[in-house]
């Protein structure tokens, strides 16, 4: 899943962009609220993690038009926005949530606490639990663990995230664009075969009998009929 940090202090920034990172997440960062209007009208981003005060503006000036629709999206899609900022005054708190984000969260903030809020975002309007299970296949975000009939796949961090990707869109034909989009990030070569080699690794640690099918011009797709492949 792909990430915005919108944050004016770089050390700070950078700090969450690591940790993220660590936690398996596709990260880019912003400074500005200018910078990150452009990278949400260029990338299909999940989750925006945005500061209050940005050197040009308030960030609630972007979680306000994600909301309205007046800036234009990447797929159409809106991404989650999370509210990190100093400010705790309930006023503040509700002027945040009122202007469209989905959760607000003071600093200073345990990093534990931002990861488990950034998972709870990416369940939210979908009918699904923390731990992600299509067939036989079960994937635990929160403790890094994918398996499948009980048997633990080994996979690299880039493996489980595409995996958690086509759990959380089953039976849905993926684009090799949409896959680049939303697992890795801003710095990935879209001209290489990034995609189709790190599918073709998965494909073969998910084993036998295979769910991973490829759609020859549109894509792949986990089989939501896993069990019975």
């Amino acid at each position: 899943m792909r990430i915005l940090v919108v944050e004016d202090e770089p050390d700070l920034a950078d700090a969450l962009a690591r940790g993220l990172r660590r936690q398996r997440f596709a990260v880019d960062v912003a400074h500005t609220l200018t910078e990150a209007e452009t990278k949400v009208m260029s990338a299909g981003y999940d989750v925006v993690c945005l500061d209050w005060n940005l050197p040009d503006g308030p960030g609630v000036d972007l979680a306000r038009r994600l909301a309205d629709g007046s800036l234009e999206t990447l797929e159409g899609q809106r991404p989650k926005v999370l509210m990190l900022t100093a400010r705790d005054a309930v006023e503040d708190r509700v002027e945040g949530l009122d202007s469209g984000a989905d959760d607000y969260l003071v600093k200073p903030f345990a990093f534990a606490e931002l990861s488990a809020r950034i998972r709870a975002l990416l369940r939210r309007d979908e009918d699904v639990s923390p731990v992600l299970r299509v067939g036989d296949i079960e994937l635990d975000p929160a403790r890094f663990v994918a398996i499948r009939d009980g048997r633990d796949l080994g996979l690299t961090a880039k493996e489980f995230s595409l995996l958690e990707y086509f759990l959380r869109h089953p039976g849905e034909v993926l684009s090799q664009e949409r896959l680049l989009e939303h697992v890795w990030d801003e710095m990935a070569d879209p001209f290489t075969n990034t995609v189709r080699v790190t599918v073709s690794n998965l494909r073969k640690k998910l084993g036998d009998p295979p769910v991973l099918d490829t759609v020859p011009g549109r894509g792949y797709v986990l089989r939501d009929d896993a069990s019975d492949a």
